[in-house]
């Protein structure tokens, strides 16, 4: 029986549930009332099925216009099929050029996480306004015949207009919801929205109204909190402040922008917090807890939603059409747009990404297919002709976004580089818009211990300490100028400020001093220590993971903090992480403890709250309280408030305030990890993750080599390059190419050793999915605990350019003296000609059809 799937008890977290969910159920049914003998509905082949009734029925808060009416009905008239199949689908602008877009007439264009304005993730604001301008003038191109229909460009403007350099980074969701203000998120959205104008992107893919359920997935820090009330209200703040409230004078106008409410639906709801997986409940907790938010945004006005990368009860929501059309379009009375995720339309059974008539016909109106749009296309065009697609369903698909494009004003808007804020460069980072940031910050800080440490002295020596303490990226997480939030330097955020600087300026304004030493090697003793530590940056997927243990088997962080403390220096901790963790011992280790989530560019705001005025006197309070329960153990999850037994080590709303003091008891050490603690791992590299204690290295020669901190690797080896790639998802796979001339390495490496001897047969072989881009050049070895095998014949024979399995018995690195009862490197590629290989997984398990010979020299 797994432990991640007990509660605290020792019960299936499953029986939990169940009461909450009839809780939840009636509550909702005393509110909305009336509803009639629910009949489940199944409306197409292969759908799970929904109950209407169970639902509120909802109109849309915006009535009709018959001006905009007509006009859809004129235009629909006078568009071709291929006009048509162009509005409903998108491309990404990596992929596509305003020629392109004058030839297809795409209805929208998005920039992806790594797309930007000449393949430069930090490029200026003026390209990507100039981007824009080129997108609209090629989109409203009347020369070849056919009504000019004016593109929508869609980013994602996840904690501010993160894309951009010099952009205000606001704290992520997580902590947003720790601040437990609306009105505050309300101003945010306003602030981002004006940010967004100034670089003529004016729909966002926010706000996202999940409500994560089980802390291991990845998008936790996206989420507001596991309270859906709480993601309710802040749907209506965020919706209201980015469009503007319906029926105001200002709704969709020159100040504001198109939002989306994501990812609909239950998302956060899936089985061991996997990103894309499966959400296995009842449609009433379907409903009451993953779909406050989405009801909430809907009754706010929003005009598209993203459908989920998720299924619910075994079945993908891009292929949904009972909770896409029967549900969302007619009962809850939805008139916007419905947009696909990234190739989401792909993973629907029977689809590719090139090709999807079911998720269209289910009620994606907007494919999003960044990669594959021209396919899309082309596809989209035959499906209609042949009857796959009625024509019916495209000209509701069509209708929907014109709607939309009309209530914006975009037939009216001259160049973006012309709109209001087109152009105002000086709104990016604005102050104002820092000092919202700022404030954002101080209210989100959650304080779980205080032994009397708290506020600091500025007037005296203060050190600050640990490797997140002056990282604009550390502090700031995934989704920040890339994807990942990886691979930026400091020159990126102009108009930012480190933890370490706010700190800093505190002090020495107060007539203190202060020293940065990341290892808390100081020069000059100090009177007291802020070591900031935490969660390196990470999306999606990617930040999946088994446990949540905090470096259960490296303990490095623990390992600071405990010096400082022998030396006789009180210390604070300030946590720095997408989610909560299992970080006892660094608990019981500090003075005080903070969590600080991911507060964004304005460190400052971490300092306003732990430093006392220069009279000594608290400036301000800590306002935080939890918005995510936070776990006794490392396997306590899922753990949300309502649950029987609910039993946390801080409970949801926790949080202690100077005004409030109060102890916080030594807490338990045991992180119950006994299986991972022993080193047993079956997965070492899978997903775009290695397991919890393993890294990649990369090498030249016999130097030692190093563990690259963000990708690519650049000069951490001089004779390779270590970069993430695609393979069943966006860089969930690593590719190595070898530049020839000089001997490189790459490698799996880990600081606690694993037994791999004696394994069962169908755990006894090392299977790796490759991609191989051509025949090796020269030698190629691959080691087992520095044992070294010949494979370049073995990979001579696999085909160019695809995906397959390969298997590499551990037995043949026995019979070469290989010590497999203590392995801490594995999977060691080794050569000095030029050679790409790309590698998505890395596991124990039995043979498969490709399998390296036993020869060794």
């Amino acid at each position: 029986m797994r432990s991640d799937s007990m509660d605290p008890k020792g019960r299936p977290e499953g029986s939990v549930r169940a009461g909450r969910d009839l809780t939840l159920g009636l509550a909702l049914l005393a509110c909305v009332g009336g509803f009639a003998t629910p009949v489940p509905v199944t409306a197409m082949p292969g759908d799970v099925a929904v109950t209407p009734e169970l639902w509120p029925r909802l109109e849309s808060p915006m009535a009709r216009d018959p001006v905009i009416e007509q006009r859809v009905d004129s235009l629909l008239a006078k568009m071709s099929l291929e006009d048509k199949v162009g509005q409903v689908v998108q491309g990404d602008l990596d992929s596509l050029t305003p020629e392109d877009l004058r030839k297809y007439r795409l209805g929208s264009v998005l920039a992806g996480g790594n797309s930007d304005p000449g393949k430069r993730y930090n490029a200026p604001a003026a390209d990507w306004l100039k981007l824009a301008d080129a997108l609209h003038e090629a989109s409203v191109d009347t020369s070849a015949g056919g009504p000019g229909i004016p593109v929508l460009l869609g980013i994602d403007a996840v904690h501010g207009h993160n894309n951009v350099v010099g952009a205000t980074l606001f704290p992520h969701n997580i902590g947003l919801g720790a601040a437990n203000d609306a009105e505050l998120v309300r101003r945010i959205a306003e602030a981002t929205a004006v940010e967004l104008r100034a670089t003529g992107f004016e729909w966002t893919f926010a706000p996202t109204v999940t409500t994560p359920r089980d802390d291991r997935w990845g998008r936790t820090y996206e989420g507001y909190s596991e309270d859906p009330a709480l993601v309710a209200r802040y749907a209506t703040a965020v919706v209201e402040g980015l469009q503007g409230p319906v029926g105001s004078k200002g709704f969709l106008g020159a100040d504001r922008v198109v939002s989306t409410a994501k990812h609909y639906i239950g998302d956060g709801g899936t089985f061991e917090g996997r990103d894309k997986g499966d959400t296995r409940v009842t449609e009433v907790e379907l409903r009451d807890v993953h779909g406050a938010g989405h009801i909430a945004a809907l009754k706010a006005g929003v005009q598209s939603i993203m459908a989920s990368f998720s299924s619910w009860n075994g079945l993908k929501m891009h292929g949904h059409h009972g909770l896409l059309t029967v549900i969302l379009k007619e009962r809850l009375g939805f008139d916007g747009f419905v947009v696909g995720d990234w190739n989401g339309h792909g993973e629907v059974e029977g689809c590719t990404d090139k090709s999807c008539p079911q998720a269209f016909n289910a009620g994606v109106d907007m494919y999003m297919a960044p990669d594959t749009w021209r396919e899309v296309y082309t596809n989209t065009l035959a499906q209609v002709r042949d009857g796959t697609i009625p024509m019916a369903r495209l000209d509701d698909a069509v209708r929907r976004i014109l709607r939309v494009k009309l209530r914006f004003g975009l037939f009216e808007a001259p160049l973006p580089s012309a709109r209001k804020h087109g152009g105002d460069f000086e709104v990016l980072g604005s102050p104002g818009h820092r000092a919202l940031a700022r404030e954002a910050v101080r209210r989100s800080l959650v304080l779980l211990k205080n032994e009397g440490v708290l506020p600091l002295d500025p007037r005296k020596r203060l050190l600050v300490a640990g490797d997140g303490a002056d990282d604009i990226a550390r502090q700031s997480g995934g989704w920040t100028l890339t994807w990942q939030g990886t691979g930026t330097t400091r020159a990126d955020f102009p108009r930012a400020q480190t933890i370490w600087e706010g700190l800093r300026e505190a002090v020495e304004a107060s007539g203190g001093q202060a020293e940065l030493a990341a290892d808390g090697r100081y020069a000059t003793r100090p009177d007291a220590a802020v070591v900031v530590f935490g969660e390196a940056p990470y999306a999606e997927f990617i930040g999946d993971v088994p446990h949540l243990g905090y470096q259960v088997s490296r303990p490095t962080d623990l390992a600071l903090i405990r010096r400082l403390k022998a030396e006789g220096i009180p210390v604070v901790g300030v946590f720095l992480s997408g989610r909560p963790m299992w970080v006892n011992r660094e608990i019981n280790a500090a003075d005080a403890f903070v969590a600080a989530w991911l507060p964004g560019s304005e460190g400052g705001g971490v300092a306003d709250v732990l430093l006392a005025d220069a009279k000594g006197e608290v400036r301000h309070d800590f306002a935080g309280r939890l918005p995510f329960s936070w776990p006794r153990h490392a396997m306590q999850t899922p753990l949300n408030a309502g649950q029987v037994d609910y039993h946390p080590q801080f409970p949801l709303g926790f949080g202690l305030s100077y005004a409030s003091p109060a102890a916080t008891p030594p807490l338990s050490e045991e992180a119950g990890l006994e299986r991972l603690e022993q080193g047993a791992v079956d997965v070492f590299f899978a997903r775009g993750n290695t397991a919890d204690g393993w890294q990649w290295w990369v090498g030249d020669g016999e130097q030692r080599g190093a563990a690259p901190a963000t990708l690519p690797s650049r000069d951490l080896a001089k004779a390779l390059e270590l970069s993430a790639v695609d393979h069943l998802a966006q860089e969930d796979a690593r590719r190595i190419r070898w530049k020839g001339g000089a001997r490189g390495r790459a490698w799996l490496e880990s600081e606690q050793s694993v037994d791999l001897a004696s394994l069962p047969e169908e755990r006894n072989t090392l299977v790796a999915t490759l991609r191989l881009a051509a025949p090796p050049q020269g030698p190629v070895t691959l080691s087992v605990g520095g044992t070294p095998l010949r494979i370049d014949a073995l990979l001579a024979t696999l085909p160019a350019r695809e995906w397959v399995e390969v298997g590499f018995p551990l037995s043949c690195f026995a019979e070469a003296g290989a010590p497999l009862g203590a392995v801490r490197q594995l999977f060691g590629i080794d050569t000095e000609g030029q050679m790409e290989l790309s590698v998505s997984k890395v596991a124990l398990g039995a043979p498969p059809a490709r399998v390296l010979e036993c020869i060794t020299e």
